[in-house]
């Protein structure tokens, strides 16, 4: 029988603090597995640019919130980072969630959950991060930026800056139940 052994990092608390290893575990793990794909959640784009900076010469995809997450017509990214994110190379993909966007409006008017809400909730067990990853991941397939069934290195964090990386296998929404998430790198240790 084969077996396969990943070193995984859990930080002993989740946030920004751990972006910097966060960056360099995922990197390290994508040039093992010749992965160039690179996806990456940035609200105003800091994690973005790092990234973007980090990994010039991959396919990094940078996902931001919507237009109108954080209130009508509001756009969180900043052109400072926008312009540094293209710079570096990377492309910036802003859409609706995947794990969001109807139901949440659900949600807000009469306090109810459908059902990609509750798959958000679900995979926050494992973090804030997992549920972001996969999502970003969803989200990125859906606009054509990365393959479905091909596997990408996937950074995400709870709140600011990064604490989480994986390497999945993105699907599109509607084939939601074929997304794989074949690796855990780093993650925030919960308890």
């Amino acid at each position: 029988m084969s077996e396969i052994v990943v070193q995984s990092v859990y930080f002993e608390k989740p946030g920004p603090q751990n972006t910097a290893r966060t960056l360099e575990i995922a990197k390290r793990r994508a040039e093992e597995l010749d992965i160039r794909t690179i996806l990456v959640a940035s609200t105003r784009g800091n994690t973005g640019v790092q990234v973007a900076q980090q990994f010039q010469g991959y396919d990094v995809v940078v996902v931001t919130h919507s237009t109108g997450f954080a209130g009508p017509n509001t756009q969180e990214l900043t052109e400072e980072n926008r312009a540094a994110i293209e710079a570096a190379g990377a492309r910036i993909l802003t859409c609706q969630h995947a794990l969001g966007g109807i139901s949440r409006a659900m949600r807000k008017k009469w306090g109810t959950y459908a059902i990609d809400e509750i798959v958000a909730q679900t995979l926050r067990i494992f973090g804030e991060g997992m549920k972001v990853c996969v999502e970003i991941a969803l989200m990125a397939a859906d606009a054509g930026l990365v393959r479905a069934g091909e596997p990408c290195v996937v950074i995400a964090g709870t709140g600011r800056g990064a604490d989480m990386a994986v390497v999945l296998t993105p699907a599109h929404v509607q084939q939601f139940f074929d997304l794989r998430v074949m690796e855990v790198l780093a993650k925030p240790r919960l308890g």
